[in-house]
Formats: C-alpha cells, sequence, structure tokens
C-alpha cells in the first residue's frame, strides 16, 4: 500500500527548531523605568557637584561684597599678583612632584618584598593600618612627632639621640665671666673661648669665676676650694660659680655656698699655642705640672667646649623644612593604600615569565626592572594619578600640622582658598576664584584616570 508523503508545512522548522527569529522589541516604559531609578543620583550629583561649580565660577567674577560687586577677571589676575598664592602654587608643585612619587614608589617595593617573607601578611597590614586613621588624627600626631622638645617629640628624640652618641654636651652650657667689675678675671666673647689675665708660675692661685650656670645643673654639685698646696713652679686655681644663693659675698672670691664646676677643661696659653692642659676637680680645683708650664708668663684660657648648649634637635616645623615633613607624614599615611593596589596587580602577574627569566640567567634586579616594573605599568599608572588628584586638594595635614608661625610657608592652594573666604581674608571672590583654579589643575589629571579605567575595561 502506496503512502503519499505531503511536504512539510512551513511551521514545521520553527517547531522543530525553535523561532526563526527573536522578538528584539523593547518592552513598553524601559527607558522610563531606568529614568526613575538614575533621577535620585543625577539630583544629588547636581545639588553637590554641579551648582556648587557654577556658582563658584559665577562668584569668582564678583569682589567682596558679594553680587552687586562685579569685578570681572580681576581675582583671578589678583590670584597670580598674591606673594601668598604664589607660595601655595610653589609648595603644590612640591606636593605633586615629591608625594605621589614617594609614596608610589615605597608602595612598590614593600609590595614587593612582601612576597618574600613569611610574615608578609601581616606586615601590610602594619603599612596600611595609617590607612584607618583621618587626616586629622594624624595630623596632631605628627604634630606631636615633630615637636621641638626632645621629651616630647619623637622625632628630635631620635635626632638628639644620635647626635649626643658621637658629640658630647657640655655640662655647662650658657655659663660665662662677670661683663665687668670686680670678678671679672676672665673676658671673651659669648659662648667662648674665655681668657684670664697674663700671670706667671709662683703668682699665686689663679681665680676663674663664671656665672649664668642653671640651678638644676649643680644639685650635686659640692663646694668650691682654693687649692691646697700648690707644687713649686706650677699653676694652680679654682673655676667655680661666683653666686651666693641668697646674694652677698664678695666677687671674685670663693664665699660659703658657692659651688665648684668640675670637669671644666682648662688651657695654659702662650703666644697662642697651648702649653699645658687640666681638668677641674670635683672641688674645681686643678693644676698644671711645673714641666708643662715654664717660666714665663701665660694665659688661662676656658675653651668654647666647655659651655656648648645642648644640641636641641631640628626644627621640623620651621620654614625651612615645615613643607617636607608634612609629605612625610602624607607618605606615612598613603604608602599602605599604594602597597595594597601593587600587590593586587602583582598577584596578577604569569610567573611563568618570572621563573623563565631567572631560568635564562637574569638576576633578581634585572627581573624587576625589565619584567615586573612594565607588567605593573597600568597599576602603577593609576596609582600615581590617584595620588596626584589627592595631593591637589591636600588641606587638613598643613592647616593641622604647620604652626602659626609658619603656616605661610607650608600654605597650599586648599588652604589658601579656606584663609581668603573664611579664615580672616572674608573675601569669597578671590576664595571662589582659587576653587576654579584648584579644579582646573585637578581635572586633566581626572580625565586622564578615566579614560585609563575605559581603556583597562575595554581591554
Amino acid at each position: 500500500m502506496s503512502q503519499t508523503l505531503s511536504p512539510p508545512s512551513p511551521a514545521a522548522p520553527a517547531a522543530a527548531g525553535g523561532p526563526a527569529h527573536r522578538d528584539r522589541r523593547t518592552p513598553s516604559g524601559r527607558g522610563w523605568i531606568a529614568a526613575f531609578f538614575l533621577l535620585p543620583a543625577l539630583v544629588l550629583l547636581g545639588a553637590l557637584v554641579v551648582y556648587p561649580i557654577v556658582w563658584s565660577v559665577v562668584r569668582s567674577l564678583f569682589g567682596p561684597d558679594g553680587f552687586t560687586d562685579f569685578v570681572g577677571l580681576s581675582n583671578y589676575t589678583g590670584v597670580f599678583t598674591d606673594h601668598q598664592t604664589l607660595v601655595a602654587l610653589k609648595n603644590n608643585a612640591i606636593w605633586v612632584v615629591v608625594a605621589p612619587v614617594a609614596a608610589t614608589g615605597l608602595g612598590l617595593i614593600f609590595a614587593v618584598l612582601t612576597e618574600r617573607i613569611r610574615w608578609g601578611t601581616a606586615f601590610k597590614l602594619v603599612v596600611f593600618m595609617p590607612m584607618a586613621i583621618s587626616m586629622l588624627a594624624a595630623g596632631i600626631i605628627f604634630r606631636l612627632v615633630y615637636d621641638q622638645d626632645p621629651d616630647k617629640g619623637v622625632a628630635n628624640a631620635v635626632v638628639t639621640g644620635v647626635h649626643d652618641t658621637f658629640f658630647k654636651a657640655s655640662a655647662y652650657p650658657g655659663a660665662h665671666p662677670r661683663v665687668a667689675g670686680p670678678g671679672s678675671s676672665l673676658a671673651g666673647p659669648a659662648g667662648g673661648p674665655y681668657t684670664g689675665k697674663s700671670i706667671s708660675p709662683g703668682d699665686g692661685p689663679a681665680a676663674l669665676a663664671l656665672v649664668g650656670v642653671q640651678p638644676t645643673t649643680l644639685t650635686d654639685a659640692r663646694q668650691a676650694a682654693a687649692p691646697h698646696a700648690c707644687p713649686t713652679g706650677a699653676v694652680c686655681g679654682t673655676v667655680w660659680l661666683d653666686f651666693q644663693p641668697g646674694g652677698g659675698g664678695t666677687p671674685g672670691e670663693i664665699d660659703k655656698g658657692e659651688k665648684a664646676l668640675a670637669g671644666v677643661r682648662i688651657e695654659a696659653v702662650r703666644d697662642g699655642r697651648v702649653v699645658a692642659t687640666a681638668t677641674a676637680a670635683e672641688d674645681g680645683t686643678f693644676t698644671l705640672p711645673a714641666d708643662r708650664v715654664g717660666t714665663s708668663p701665660l694665659r688661662m684660657r676656658l675653651p668654647a667646649t666647655n659651655f656648648v648648649a645642648q644640641y636641641a634637635g631640628v626644627n621640623w616645623l620651621g620654614p625651612t623644612l615645615v613643607t617636607w615633613s608634612i609629605i612625610g607624614a602624607y607618605v606615612w599615611m598613603w604608602t599602605g593604600f599604594a602597597m595594597v593596589l601593587i600587590a593586587a596587580g602583582l598577584a596578577g602577574i604569569p610567573r611563568e615569565l618570572l621563573e623563565a627569566a631567572r631560568v635564562d640567567g637574569a638576576k633578581e634586579w634585572q627581573v624587576f626592572r625589565r619584567i615586573t616594573v612594565p607588567l605593573l605599568a597600568p597599576v602603577l599608572g593609576v596609582v600615581l594619578v590617584t595620588l596626584v588628584i589627592n595631593v591637589l586638594k591636600i588641606f587638613d595635614l598643613v592647616y593641622v600640622i604647620a604652626p602659626g608661625a609658619s603656616q605661610q610657608d607650608a600654605n597650599v592652594l586648599a588652604l589658601q582658598l579656606y584663609l581668603a573666604s573664611f579664615g580672616g581674608g572674608n573675601d569669597q571672590g578671590t576664595g571662589s576664584a582659587l576653587a576654579v583654579l584648584l579644579l582646573a589643575l585637578v581635572a586633566p589629571a581626572m580625565f586622564l584616570n578615566i579614560k585609563r579605567f575605559r581603556t583597562e575595561k575595554s581591554r
């Protein structure tokens, strides 16, 4: 029995293989729903970003009295002729060149080294920890770190400790002879050396009287005494504080209650040459032997090393170093940020490349310079540009760390903006011009970062 085969119906392929084409129509109202959800973000951006920018640009065209005082571009020309603003621009340039490079460089070094140590994670945690501290708190911390007093400032405590290891300070800083009158047997410039009158061996004891010694220095000092028995031909004498507690006494003479200056170095000088030296004993007495002093007249001299003041350390917050000191605080805070991002990029580098280079005989420095750094170039660029944007807006650390006496020496644009508008200048026209200038400086770096993000995303 024969069977007639009918041609397949046009609907058969659709039933066997699915629909011939998919419906690409967008459901009605999808665009309005997206706009509805974007509207809150757009409103916030408009209120917090667009409106302040527009208002600042408009306000920069008016003077201190508000919108009734139109001055055009005078505020901008004034910005580039004002000394304080020029100092701020110079300091911002230093910040942009030094701080991001230092933080990124240290972050790169730490990220590479922590891969090779056992406690690398703990080290990263310690380095990153300053990021958890606010700028205000970090500023207060480093204001104490940089304190001039070594008993308070850690930086100067370290510096003075190292200095005093090699250069000992005198026990009697500031001591000096009487300016004039009785008892002024010594003379010389402030700080020494102090030279006495000409004497000959056998003339009697040399009285080397000083004043100006701090009372706390002589807490355990003994009573000054005259030399007991001076050998024939020798020169003897006493070095003491010619001051009697409570007043009284005779200048130039050893009175009861006057303290000995033990440890003072004494030199016998003849014709400008030191012929003998001695050190004052506990009771202030000293003896220069006869075989050294000879028989002709000479002078007693107290060298300046007896009166060297205690080393006070470095003036970290003075006009010369204040900007560099604040940059150090910034690097301390942001090195951890750079290290974490670079470490993430380092983890994505194929280890086969590094091992192949080592097998080919490359040393570790060559591997680092020719393979690791080039492969990390995109990450390093992102970190560097991000930090550049950040330092252009730096304000908190400078405002908190820099003392009033050197604040103008550490001035930056953001701080100058605040000072011009609210910190006593009361000129919001100039402040707005500074804000527009700061925006113009930040915008190129910001656009560069956005372009880099889009390039990375498209790969």
